[in-house]
């Protein structure tokens, strides 16, 4: 028996064999089933560690045998920053378009793409290409050049719908189905979006994504986005919730649009424009607005939860149904997030540079080891848990190193409540676009310097601090008594509990920027261009990108 057919045999085998999944559920959004966003997921059974196995010469996959505790990998693109999600048999995942070069119908690349997989076996279902949204189509001095990363947003899932925020600035709504039950509308003109404006339209095929509506940030709401739109929407009912990516100019200075909303609501079923905030933030903002927003009910009261670029966290009444015309969100309380001391370090009085504290400037004063201290904005989502917000602060990655802040807020105060509505804060970490896991009374998150931080959840007092000497972008998913930490150097699993257990490390090879996620007894893990289903028991004979199992090596 030659090699080609023992491979071939070994990969139906694989097909073959039942898997033993443990009980579990969906992960459909950022944060799960959780409106909490709160980065829990309830499955067991899942493997202290894995290998990701050995990558082939030519690059397109991993070697037969290198795998253990894998069902299915393979690669997607170049960056993969966008979360995972996991729902009705199938994984949706955002990335770059660099697997499409060489593709006869697409003249581009450095755009986006929001990847469908099957679920049991990695395969693709569909590919919804986006074109990276021209300078023309930009404000005049914007600072919008990281569309290179790709679609930076975890795709929300809801019944057959799947809802993301783009590369180019726009919402869009995708039919789960994708091209294989047809062009379902209203949208129909996937063909000249997928090849771009300045290319014939495409013909469409089955494994094309199918576009329901889009809603274009920048042409219908008139902001001024800045680096990446990477907001991962919250939907509520018929009701979506999305920050309105608005941010700075080119150099820096001041928001070019600040009468732009910042936190909008559409109709999920049509697009249409529900809701805007009259904040005024962007008069105040330091960089952009990324924060995915969320939801809690406190009182008997749905709320809506929105961290600003200006470092505060803000609460909104949620909407009950659908206005026929665009209304104003109702404030119920603002907490701000950066204290006197970060917002004027000298103690001068003076408007404070947010900008020297760069440590790529040629001026700054920021050494990189964690103790400059200054303004952060609100990155990451503040996490709604038993009547309370847990919200951190931090700035751009490539900003580098700083004094943060976690709070633990008080979500059933109204009114201004930085001072009545504060539970406990914890200055021990550093910057972080982290938010964090609530679980057995205990809280984890992490920082970008790598730490791992267990605090007391009721006390905010730290049990114990992990360091991993690699750079974090991930929040901390805790799940089957195990804390999954993805870093740029490995994913680290420790032991959930007051005592620091460290349970592995695992190089995979490239960074990892997406944090994992969990469903149906799979944990979810991607590096800078693979996801791996790590599965306990599984073992992948053979794998290449399109063809995971490789039925056909």
């Amino acid at each position: 028996m030659n090699r080609t057919t023992q491979l071939t045999l070994a990969g139906i085998v694989l097909l073959i064999l039942p898997h033993t999944t443990a009980q579990g559920a969906d992960w459909p959004a950022w944060g799960g089933a959780d409106p909490g966003r709160n980065m829990v997921a309830p499955e067991k059974g899942l493997p202290d560690s894995f290998k990701p196995g050995e990558k082939s010469p030519n690059g397109d996959g991993m070697m037969p045998g290198t795998t253990e505790n894998v069902r299915w990998v393979t690669k997607l693109g170049t960056f993969i920053c966008g979360n995972p999600t996991v729902a009705g048999g199938r994984v949706f995942v955002g990335t770059d378009d660099s697997t499409l070069q060489g593709d006869a119908r697409l003249k581009r690349s450095k755009g986006g793409m929001v990847w469908c997989l099957d679920e049991k076996s990695g395969r693709t279902i569909w590919r919804l290409p986006v074109p990276a949204r021209p300078k023309e189509r930009l404000p005049k001095d914007a600072h919008y050049g990281q569309q290179n990363l790709g679609v930076c947003s975890a795709p929300t899932v809801v019944g057959d719908r799947a809802y993301v925020v783009t590369n180019s600035a726009e919402i869009i709504c995708i039919d789960v189905k994708g091209q294989a039950d047809g062009n379902a509308g209203p949208f129909r003109d996937e063909g000249r979006y997928i090849a771009d404006s300045k290319n014939p339209p495409v013909q469409l095929e089955k494994t094309d994504g199918d576009i329901i509506w889009k809603y274009d940030l920048v042409d219908d709401l008139g902001v001024c986005p800045h680096d990446v739109a990477a907001c991962s929407v919250l939907v509520d009912g018929d009701i979506l919730y999305c920050t309105s990516a608005n941010g700075v100019n080119h150099e820096h200075t001041f928001c070019l649009h600040p009468d732009a909303p910042s936190f909008i609501a559409l109709d999920a079923r049509t697009g249409k424009l529900l809701a805007t905030d009259t904040e005024d933030l962007g008069h105040r903002m330091w960089h952009c607005l990324w924060s995915p927003p969320t939801v809690g009910v406190v009182n008997g009261k749905k709320l809506v939860f929105f961290g600003g670029g200006d470092g505060i966290c803000y609460a909104f009444e949620a909407l009950t149904s659908a206005p026929e015309k665009p209304v104003h969100f109702k404030k119920v309380w603002s907490y701000d997030c950066v204290p006197p001391r970060y917002r004027d370090p000298l103690g001068d009085g003076k408007p404070f540079n947010y900008y020297i504290g760069d440590k790529r400037k040629k001026y700054t004063t920021n050494t990189n080891d964690g103790t400059f201290l200054g303004p952060s904005e609100i990155i990451a989502s503040p996490v709604f848990h038993d009547g309370r917000v847990y919200c951190t602060i931090g700035q751009d990655p490539m900003h580098g190193r700083g004094r943060g802040l976690l709070h633990c807020i008080d979500a059933s105060k109204t009114g201004d409540i930085t001072q009545t509505g504060c539970i406990w804060k914890y200055d021990g970490i550093e910057r972080t676009i982290a938010s964090v896991a609530v679980s057995g009374g205990l809280l984890y998150t992490a920082d970008l310097a790598g730490h791992v931080y267990c605090l007391d959840d009721k006390t905010g007092a730290p049990c114990w601090v992990h360091d991993t000497k690699s750079e974090t972008w991930a929040t901390p998913l805790v799940a089957d008594g195990k804390v999954f930490v993805s870093t740029t150097k490995k994913l680290v699993t420790l032991a959930a509990g007051r005592d620091k257990k460290v349970l592995s490390d695992v190089s995979l090879g490239s960074a990892g920027y997406a944090t994992p996620v969990a469903a149906n007894g799979t944990l979810f893990v991607c590096s800078q261009s693979y996801l791996w289903a790590v599965q306990k028991g599984s073992h992948v004979a053979w794998s290449r990108a399109d063809s995971p199992t490789a039925a056909r090596p």
